[in-house]
């Protein structure tokens, strides 16, 4: 058994054994157990009580965060040359389209988020096998797959961020950063789920939000009471 260190010891004390802590007490706490020198990405991990394998249940989506994640993204837009203007104007920080897919051919994918134009769709298909895997695969339910890319752009660099459930039927997803303050987390916690209580799929059945925990890196998660979701 790996030896703890006196630090995650510490910060594992901090959190009461077997209680289910508010929203707010969670995000309030969630500083203090925080064991790493750096500014470290919060994450939400929500099990829903959903079957990914059924198409109806496979859920993924956006969602605008109120406050942002904290960590400026790069962003590739694949567009004719017309729109590439547009694109760099809306901060987008790597446009074009046959010179950008012969670099991501070559296996560079130093992007956090991929936008692409439908028109060049056909042209960049060929590139899943390296983008699937990595979660960039440009796709109309999130908004990458678009006409306007420059609004696209936009979205993504104020916080809009992209979902999708796991084959456990868990997600995975950041609401910040130790730094921002509580509310702050909060507020965007309650965007994310609130999000995700909307989307429930008709077909499923019994508990839909099973266990909701936040957690920063490498630090210890804290169970929430979904009943304090807003």
């Amino acid at each position: 058994m790996a030896k703890v260190s006196k630090k995650r010891a510490a910060a594992n004390a901090k959190i009461e054994k077997d209680k289910l802590y508010s929203i707010d007490e969670a995000m309030k706490l969630i500083g203090e157990v925080n064991t790493t020198k750096f500014d470290a990405s919060v994450d939400l991990h929500i099990r829903l009580g959903i079957d990914p394998r059924k198409a109806d249940q496979a859920l993924r989506g956006t969602v605008s965060l109120p406050h942002g994640t904290g960590k400026s993204k790069k962003v590739l837009v694949f567009c004719t040359p017309d729109k590439e203007q547009e694109a760099k104007d809306a901060g987008a920080d790597y446009v074009g389209l046959d010179e950008m897919i012969q670099k991501v051919s070559g296996g560079w994918t130093d992007v956090d988020v991929i936008v692409a134009m439908p028109s060049v769709m056909a042209k960049i298909g060929r590139l899943g096998r390296i983008l699937g895997p990595r979660g960039l695969m440009p796709n109309p339910k999130t908004g990458t797959v678009t006409p306007n890319v420059g609004a696209a752009v936009a979205d993504v660099k104020k916080g809009k961020i992209s979902f999708r459930v796991d084959k456990n039927g868990i997600i995975h997803s950041p609401v910040g950063r130790v730094s921002f303050e509580p509310n702050k987390l909060v507020d965007n916690a309650n965007e994310l789920l609130g999000t995700l209580v909307r989307m429930k799929p008709s077909t499923a059945k019994g508990i839909y939000m099973k266990s909701v925990t936040v957690a920063s890196t490498m630090s210890p998660g804290i169970p929430i009471d979904p009943k304090t979701i807003k």
